[in-house]
């Protein structure tokens, strides 16, 4: 008997770390709904991202390929390309009502809304951020105007932006309008909130729940401003500085509530699930796609690098009675895994280019969750534009194995090499160390060697041996 194909809730952060949960240890955030989702469910604690910014991470784990590979590689482009089709027109295809929530950004929405793809969604609501830069088309926006509130006088108020007007109240109310809806089938809902992206001005209520001097603060020691100074042709988002020089433990108690506040919205959806008796047959998932610096090397946001904090994100899969429960996987994982789960959950047969590796094996205890992958990457590809003064020229790659990690700062003679055995934050650059050199150049062929045979596009199908 072929098993029931179930929903699919897949829940999508924005700029969220993958340390930043409290079941998973760390003692400082209020994450009590995704806790419980970790008790009884599976979360891979080594879960990486395919590239360090938004538009090339959600192109790959839309299409399952690598950013290059798509030809998707940088924030702001102009258009998409029509093939490889997405995931959810390849599950819409298959019989699935889809519905998109959110923030979508495989393609720019400056100075207009995103365009709509061949994207297979039939349900769409769509925000990119929480501002109100969009005269018509930014369902977000409506709905806070048909409120009777301006959204650029709340974001700039001293309590900010109330959680009855927010962005992932706003969000949550879509998600739960979806599941109520009739469906003659399984569905898909992807629902992808804004925060914790910066910036960091969660409601003012969330905040008071943090005391600010009682934050960890960041990871960082003096040697990272020497360091950083050394990347400064890098692109990033802001030079490296000291953490009271960036206020850096206030931020990071603002990252936190905004989570806080994710978990309390989240749970509404989870509940109207119990409530409509379709919990047992849902997979939820939940993830981000990329993380934050948050202070650590001296560093805020995102750009050009590939520290833990940034390329290491959530990734979490519920589904009891299916899955297995409390399962802490420490398997070198990509997103692009993800992807090749959800069309394996979906029942869908998977294009030949996709290139993740399915997660069900490990879910339902069938395969060892300590190995996957023997490395991940992450790409950071900018090539300049003559058209558009942003471009910075960048390229750069990440190869992680288990026990090292290696940065390539392409045509820079730059890079960065951590034994992450011995130094789990990255920060000692090991990339000059005359006694690593044998490990460098055999990570540097073992890194040139993936990139070639994974975002080679060699073009069409061959038919005729010429």
């Amino acid at each position: 008997m072929t098993e029931k194909r179930p929903n699919i809730l897949w829940y999508c952060t924005d700029q969220q770390r993958f340390d930043t949960i409290g079941a998973l240890g760390n003692p400082f955030v209020q994450t009590p709904v995704i806790d419980q989702l970790v008790r009884e469910g599976a979360a891979f604690t080594h879960a990486y991202c395919q590239s360090p910014i938004c538009t090339p991470s959600r192109a790959s784990f839309m299409t399952g390929l690598y950013p290059s590979r798509v030809h998707n590689t940088r924030n702001g482009n102009e258009t998409f390309p029509a093939s490889p089709p997405l995931v959810s027109k390849l599950i819409a295809d298959a019989g699935y009502d889809c519905g998109m929530v959110g923030k979508f950004h495989l393609q720019s929405s400056g100075h207009r809304t995103e365009p709509r793809l061949d994207d297979g969604y039939r349900f769409w609501k769509f925000s990119h951020a929480p501002r109100d830069d969009w005269p018509v088309g930014h369902d977000y926006a409506d709905w806070v105007r048909r409120k009777g509130a301006n959204l650029d006088e709340l974001r700039n108020s001293e309590d900010r932006v109330p959680t009855e007007l927010h962005q992932t109240t706003w969000a949550s109310d879509r998600s739960i309008e979806f599941i109520r809806q009739e469906h003659d089938g399984p569905w898909l809902l992807s629902v992808n909130i804004y925060d914790p992206h910066p910036p960091f001005i969660p409601p003012r209520s969330y905040l008071d729940r943090f005391d600010i001097d009682a934050m960890p603060g960041p990871h960082f020691q003096e040697t990272d401003l020497e360091q950083q100074h050394r990347l400064r042709e890098i692109d990033f988002q802001g030079s490296a500085r000291r953490p009271e020089e960036i206020n850096a433990k206030e931020i990071q108690a603002k990252y936190y509530a905004m989570i806080a506040q994710i978990d309390d919205q989240f749970a509404r959806i989870l509940d109207v699930l119990d409530q409509t008796g379709q919990r047992e047959n849902t997979v939820v998932i939940f993830t981000s796609d990329h993380g934050e610096t948050l202070g650590d090397h001296g560093l805020l946001q995102k750009g050009c690098r590939f520290y833990e904090g940034l390329v290491r994100v959530p990734l979490i899969f519920s589904w009891p009675g299916h899955f297995e429960s409390g399962l802490a996987s420490d398997a070198l994982v990509e997103l692009l895994d993800k992807t090749a789960t959800i069309v394996a959950l979906a029942g869908v047969a998977a294009p030949e280019t996709m290139q993740g590796k399915s997660l069900l094996p490990i879910l339902r205890g069938e395969a060892s969750p300590h190995h996957l992958r023997e490395f991940v990457r992450s790409e950071y590809f900018d090539a300049l534009d003559p058209h558009f003064t942003g471009g910075t020229g960048v390229f750069a790659t990440m190869h992680r194995t288990r026990r090292y990690k290696l940065v390539v700062y392409h045509g820079r003679a730059l890079g960065e090499l951590y034994d992450l055995e011995e130094d789990p934050w990255e920060f000692n650059n090991l990339w000059d160390a005359p006694a690593q050199q044998a490990v460098k150049n055999q990570l540097l062929a073992e890194s040139f060697d993936a990139h070639v045979l994974l975002t080679t596009d060699v073009g069409s199908r061959r038919i005729a041996p010429m």
